[in-house]
């Protein structure tokens, strides 16, 4: 909130005053947000294979959607669930499909977060390192599977039959339940604890390293967003263009390229937060994060009030 003297010339001073803070910050968070892009893409460019998992995670929750979503879906489960009018044998399926979705993506950024923490550490990761780890801890990642499904079917249900401000309160929440499990893989990835005791040690390095109050930097989103968005846009002119052409062969040109780009911008926005999240954690623990990251740009990704 603006500062206000009743004195003009003080108002316009402090009204300044405030913007130019505002706009500092603004600065200082896309140039930090730069700066962990361009500090995950060395990691990632000194282990290319790394970007195997986020593709492995693509692959693997398409055929557990094809697998259990869509067979539900032409079977009305779905339908039946949203006019509340089944027993308990779809939110069972549905619970199922949670777990299977869960499990594979914590599978996969398991293996990549523990093959990051090695180049951290200045090893040399390779493809089988990352399965190594993932499989050493796949009763923790099941069981973790099973605790966010559980949770994300709760929230789902309360959403569901919330008004529009109880949704914004439910959605709040599950903000919260994201920070506090921010650093749960690369603690499973690590350390051979349970999901439960995984869940509480990020909790606890979260309060230890950046207070109660914290606040995400989520620069990494941002900028894939705003490319995304930006890619969109230029595949929208390329296809009025196209028809405006009266040119199918263009028409589908650009659809193709549109659509291998935006999944290249996923996998490569998957692969720099994975590395990203164990930048975050290897500082947490350790205190540094080697060449590759600057501690003062890690340390800015959560500050407290």
């Amino acid at each position: 909130m603006a500062y206000a003297s009743g004195n003009k010339n003080l108002d316009i001073f402090w009204s300044n005053s405030y913007l130019g803070i505002r706009e500092d910050h603004m600065f200082q968070g896309i140039s930090n947000s730069w700066r962990l892009i361009k500090a995950s893409a060395a990691v990632l460019s000194a282990d290319k294979e790394l970007i195997i998992f986020p593709i492995i995670s693509a692959v693997g929750t398409l055929v557990v959607t094809l697998t259990f979503a869509l067979p539900m879906f032409f079977s009305g489960v779905f339908d039946s669930i949203a006019n509340n009018h089944s027993g308990i044998l779809p939110y069972l399926l549905a619970f199922l499909f949670y777990v299977a979705q869960y499990l594979v993506i914590f599978f996969a950024n398991t293996a990549l977060v523990g093959a990051a923490l090695i180049r951290l550490r200045g090893g040399d990761p390779t493809v089988s390192d990352g399965f190594r780890i993932a499989f050493s801890h796949l009763g923790s990642i099941f069981g973790y599977a099973l605790i966010a499904a559980t949770v994300g079917m709760i929230i789902r249900a309360l959403s569901s039959k919330q008004n529009s401000l109880g949704r914004i309160v439910i959605s709040l929440i599950g903000m919260a339940w994201n920070v506090a499990t921010f650093l749960v893989v690369p603690i499973l990835a690590n350390e051979d604890i349970g999901p439960f005791q995984a869940i509480k040690r990020s909790v606890s390095l979260l309060k230890k390293t950046w207070g109660e109050q914290i606040v995400g930097n989520f620069g990494l989103g941002a900028v894939f967003g705003l490319l995304t968005i930006g890619l969109i846009l230029i595949g929208a002119l390329g296809i009025f263009l196209a028809v405006s052409a009266q040119s199918a062969v263009l028409l589908v040109a650009v659809i193709i390229i549109v659509v291998i780009a935006l999944i290249i911008f996923g996998l490569v926005n998957a692969a720099l937060s994975g590395i990203y999240t164990a930048a975050v954690y290897q500082f947490a623990v350790e205190g540094e994060t080697s060449g590759f990251f600057d501690a003062g740009m890690v340390q800015n990704a959560f500050r407290s009030r």
